[in-house]
């Protein structure tokens, strides 16, 4: 089994590790409402490549509260 004969520096393990890093989420507009979503992802109206996939309910808010 190999063993090294010298301790690796820091700056050569940060230097290896240099292309390990977190990427932005990948994100797309909707065809039809024209929102930011994540990709892969139903959009916040349930949009899903452009057709509809699921309906949403819309809250009933009493007028008193909107005013």
């Amino acid at each position: 089994m190999a063993v090294q004969k010298k301790r690796k520096t820091r700056s050569r393990r940060d230097m290896r590790r240099s292309h390990i890093k977190a990427s932005k989420p990948a994100l797309t507009n909707d065809e039809n409402t024209g929102e930011t979503h994540l990709r892969h992802n139903i959009s916040p109206q349930g949009f899903y490549k452009g057709k509809k996939v699921i309906s949403i309910k819309e809250k009933n808010i009493p007028e008193q509260e909107q005013e």
